[in-house]
């Protein structure tokens, strides 16, 4: 399952996915990882919640971070969620084609190895592609 947060830069988007990311650590019967493209918001994630600054890797394309994304699932039995700040940026999408390969390919991770993806995209809603739109949760 994918859920997007989306919406121009500075509207909240990180902000409700710290939120969101807090309440569902203490329900979550695995483990939860947060991917950002630095550690500015490590003070503000619960302390289980493992968070991975993909910036410090060499991913620089869709594919080299669809890579990235199944090595942390298979060192990762228990993994249950995964929150995805910055989405565009850490995984180097520029072009809505791009988006959408990326966002199809965690659709097919999420269903095959039980993950739950949440991301947080700087587009608004009708810029999306329409696999995206229909995974839209929250439009700021």
């Amino acid at each position: 399952m994918i859920e997007i947060i989306c919406g121009e830069k500075g509207k909240g988007k990180t902000k409700e996915l710290l939120a969101k990311v807090n309440a569902a650590v203490q329900v979550a019967n695995g483990n939860v990882v947060y991917l950002d493209k630095s550690q500015k918001h490590m003070y503000e994630l619960n302390n289980k919640v493992r968070l991975i600054n993909v910036m410090d890797y060499p991913v620089s394309n869709c594919d080299e971070f669809v890579g990235f994304i199944c090595g942390i699932i298979s060192q990762d039995n228990d993994l249950e969620e995964m929150y995805l700040d910055s989405f565009l940026t850490v995984a180097d999408l520029k072009t809505s084609e791009e988006i959408a390969k990326a966002i199809e390919k965690l659709d097919v991770i999420s269903e095959k190895y039980n993950v739950r993806f949440v991301l947080s995209v700087s587009k608004n809603e009708e810029d999306l592609p329409a696999c995206a739109k229909a995974k839209v949760v929250l439009a700021l």
